[in-house]
């Protein structure tokens, strides 16, 4: 469940008020900060989580991603994936199974406009272990072409 405030999140409120935004924008955007907020589904329990932020921002962006991967002698790799209709970006680093650093942080810099989704692979001896993806939307900077 959602505990986005449409008036907390991204200071949505105020451009509406002022007619910046239509209000069908502003719902997609909030639903997706929402969905970026709230918890996900592990495809093979707890042993990965991820957060993305920002949930909307303008390009050329910057996206932070951090991942939380619970210690487990079979952890051997974590790979990050941010991938758009037209952009494509992956990092990867080793883990050291049950020695592995359990706070990982990646950022993927200078996106261009899209919406995004980005995936996170815990990779075990035996292929991946678990599967998280979240969205983040990238919007033109004021004054580019779209």
């Amino acid at each position: 469940m959602c505990n986005c405030a449409p008036d907390s999140h991204l200071g949505m409120k105020n451009q509406l008020v002022r007619g910046g935004v239509a209000p069908t924008r502003w719902v997609v955007a909030v639903g997706i900060a929402c969905m970026l907020g709230a918890a996900g589904q592990l495809n093979g329990g707890d042993a990965m989580r991820m957060q993305v932020s920002p949930a909307v921002s303008r390009a050329p962006a910057i996206l932070t991603v951090r991942v939380t991967v619970e210690p487990a002698a079979d952890n051997r790799a974590l790979e990050i994936i941010a991938e758009s209709s037209a952009f494509f970006r992956s990092s990867q680093v080793q883990i050291e199974g049950e020695r592995g650093v359990p706070l990982n942080v990646f950022q993927f810099r200078d996106l261009p406009t899209g919406l995004y989704q980005v995936t996170g692979v815990l990779v075990g001896v035996n292929g991946p272990r678990a599967t998280v993806t979240r969205l983040a939307k990238v919007e033109p900077s004021p004054g580019s072409a779209r």
